[in-house]
């Protein structure tokens, strides 16, 4: 069923369009909208191009393609053709789709509202929350880290015949995973300085003379 145009919500939810891409996220709408300029597609074909385009790092559900183009249908953003002699359905951008697109590529991503950091979260929890080892929780992390890091690595390496989308993606990839073990350095330094500070400070506390409760008047100090 399609909306009528003065009841349709001016800003359709995608949250399930959605992917995590190094704790951003990249929104599939934008995606399909921006290959659609190129000219009209089916959705196996928009699923190619994504995947080609991205380097294949997100394969793309086709379920999500034609939800994503049925929103995108009742928003007014694309518009869905007959099906041709092979029985393909073709999509193709209509002026608020083509102005959605190109508003897309001279918008910064995340700029007003940062995406959730999960490693950061669950470090900042335990790092506040009674009998959690937070230096044990870093170390995890950054193992796994770590670890992927030189996965990345050994793929990118291995594979410097792939195309310039792949070498794209998984520089920034690297970039990140990089900098999350930097960060996961830095707070595990930070956190140990901290616990070294509240020692010495409990231990000068504990050295110190206590303090009679006695009364004493000013004349006895003086005395």
């Amino acid at each position: 069923m399609v909306l009528d145009t003065a009841t349709r919500p001016h800003h359709t939810q995608y949250a399930e369009t959605e992917y995590l891409v190094g704790g951003g996220a990249m929104s599939v709408k934008n995606a399909l909208l921006a290959l659609l300029v190129e000219g009209e597609q089916y959705g196996y074909e928009l699923r190619a191009g994504f995947e080609e385009r991205t380097g294949g790092a997100w394969p793309l559900n086709i379920g999500q393609v034609y939800t994503t183009l049925d929103r995108l249908e009742r928003d007014g953003m694309v518009e869905r053709h007959e099906a041709d002699a092979d029985r393909q359905v073709f999509y193709s951008l209509t002026d608020a789709g083509r102005a959605e697109a190109e508003d897309w590529w001279v918008t910064p991503t995340g700029a007003t509202v940062p995406s959730r950091d999960d490693v950061a979260l669950k470090v900042a929890l335990a790092a506040t929350s009674p009998g959690v080892d937070v230096r044990a929780v870093i170390q995890t992390q950054r193992k796994a880290t770590m670890s992927m890091l030189q996965d990345l690595t050994r793929t990118k390496r291995a594979s410097a015949d792939r195309d310039d989308a792949w070498e794209l993606v998984a520089d920034a990839m690297i970039f990140r995973a990089e900098a999350e073990v930097r960060w996961l350095d830095h707070t595990e330094s930070r956190l140990s300085r901290r616990a070294d500070r509240d020692r010495k400070a409990g231990a000068t506390q504990a050295a110190a003379p206590a303090v009679s409760t006695s009364e004493t008047s000013l004349d006895e100090v003086r005395s």
